[in-house]
């Protein structure tokens, strides 16, 4: 389970081609890839890890059987070589129940959802994302996964919203729904929030961690860590899509700087 009062970093972990692309490179090489990857991670002193299946392209609104199947049978090998440290599952592009259902059969601590208390749109998937936190919180006690945090997106990039709504307001409303923290992003992958924008959150529900989804680097770890309560950090620590030891290593010693 993830601590926010210790400030975790949480890695994405990219999976390769899950089964039915037809660049699946099946499902040994897949798990390989995952645990090269977490070896990395480990070894750096990261936190916690969150399993994406980034390479499943193009997306999908909703998982498919063969994806939730083979990414669930990931999931639990890594978290069985993983011990108690924590990890984390989330299907692209909105299907939380089918996170939570990798999350459990893999014996996951956490999942990510994009989307959860904001009504927005993706025109690329569809137009209007579907949201339904009290049926996610249902369906969650239904499959006895009560103790799988969620750390649930809010106002998220890439999406356009489709009501008024500070930043303070989808906090309150994810805390009220009993996220486990609040994930704040940038405009884009790569693209960090600003300062004011974590603390907007944060003044809208000041008992809910707000971490940081997008953009937190190198560069701008001195200014925007010690506003956050946690971070998940993909392409920073990455090489063409993979976990990168010379990026991670000095990455984690600016954190650890920053906890002192």
């Amino acid at each position: 389970m993830l601590d926010f009062k210790a400030k975790p970093i949480i890695a994405v972990i990219y999976l390769r081609p899950l089964l039915g692309y037809p660049s699946h490179p099946g499902l040994n090489k897949v798990i390989d890839y995952a645990l090269e990857d977490l070896e990395v991670l480990r070894k750096c002193g990261v936190d916690a890890a969150l399993l994406e299946n980034e390479h499943d392209r193009p997306y999908t609104v909703e998982a498919s059987k063969e994806v939730i199947a083979s990414m669930s049978v990931v999931a639990n090998i890594v978290q069985r070589q993983a011990g108690n440290y924590p990890i984390g599952s989330e299907f692209l592009i909105n299907d939380p129940e089918a996170s939570l259902a990798i999350a459990k059969a893999g014996g996951n601590s956490f999942i990510r959802t994009d989307y959860f208390v904001d009504h927005m749109a993706r025109e690329e998937y569809g137009g209007e994302m579907k949201i339904d936190p009290q049926g996610l919180l249902d369906y969650r006690k239904k499959i006895a996964a009560d103790d799988i945090q969620l750390l649930t997106d809010i106002q998220v990039k890439y999406a356009t919203m489709l009501e008024e709504k500070s930043l303070a307001q989808s906090a309150r409303e994810a805390y009220e729904y009993k996220s486990a923290a609040a994930v704040v992003s940038g405009r884009e992958t790569g693209i960090a929030p600003s300062v004011s924008e974590i603390m907007e959150a944060k003044e809208g529900a000041p008992d809910l961690p707000i971490i940081i989804g997008s953009g937190l680097s190198h560069n701008n770890l001195d200014e925007l860590y010690p506003a956050l309560d946690g971070a998940i950090v993909g392409s920073a620590l990455m090489t063409d899509t993979r976990m990168d030891y010379e990026k991670i290593a000095p990455f984690m010693d600016i954190v650890r700087r920053l906890r002192q």
